[in-house]
């Protein structure tokens, strides 16, 4: 006698094992958003840029820890966000990329605006459309629609 799994259970087996993949690919995007803005740090620092800011407030370096630090943090916001849209549209593909490319073009502007050599501020555009370059079309692929 063989033992048929009812179409229910493996209709949600199927549900559970998407979700899982999806995770992961979700997880993997955030990673690469984290880690690669470290190839532009990394080679820009050991050419001589030193990724310090000066405004009316003061003057802050940006390190390594805080780069990586802050991209941890916009891939998880980034994530969070598509995740709230798939769960309240329809359209949460195109909404979240039109999101992800106005968030990534205005955190430009903070960096055009701060007291910087060329060589920090280029460093620092570069490092800001690596995170979008990553997060943008990985975290989209993830999506159903």
């Amino acid at each position: 006698m063989t033992t048929q799994t009812p179409p229910a259970t493996r209709a949600v087996a199927t549900h559970e094992a998407t979700v899982r993949t999806r995770r992961r690919a979700r997880a993997v995007a955030v990673g690469a958003a984290t880690l690669l803005p470290a190839a532009v740090w990394l080679p820009a620092y050991a050419l001589g840029v030193r990724f310090v800011l000066t405004d009316s407030q003061g003057t802050a370096t940006i390190s390594l820890p805080i780069v990586l630090a802050f991209s941890l943090l916009f891939g998880l916001l980034g994530w969070a966000s598509l995740a709230l849209l798939e769960r309240f549209t329809r359209r949460a593909p195109a909404w979240w990329t039109t999101l992800a490319a106005a968030v990534a073009a205005l955190s430009l502007i903070p960096v055009l605006a701060e007291d910087a050599t060329g060589g920090t501020k280029a460093a620092l555009i570069l490092i800001h459309l690596t995170v979008a370059a990553a997060l943008i079309p990985l975290l989209r692929r993830t999506t159903a629609g």
